[in-house]
């Protein structure tokens, strides 16, 4: 079950990618979601992260194949 942060967070997300065709860097993320703090936004990403939940931020690398998904 995600937070209402966490929500606001996949929003963000959601809403950057439809609009600019990438993934949000983390400071864009923050500010897309209502977030004022980067680690508050790298937390909620974590504990996402660990209940399936994978959100993709540009300057990090997922170790996912980027053709496949895997």
């Amino acid at each position: 079950m995600l937070t209402d942060r966490q929500v606001r967070i996949a929003r963000g997300a959601r809403e950057w990618v439809a609009e600019h065709g990438e993934e949000p860097s983390l400071r864009e993320l923050a500010v897309q979601s209502g977030l004022a703090s980067l680690s508050s936004v790298h937390y909620h990403l974590r504990r996402m992260r660990d209940q399936g939940v994978v959100i993709e931020t540009r300057g990090r690398p997922s170790g996912r194949c980027p053709h496949c998904g895997h």
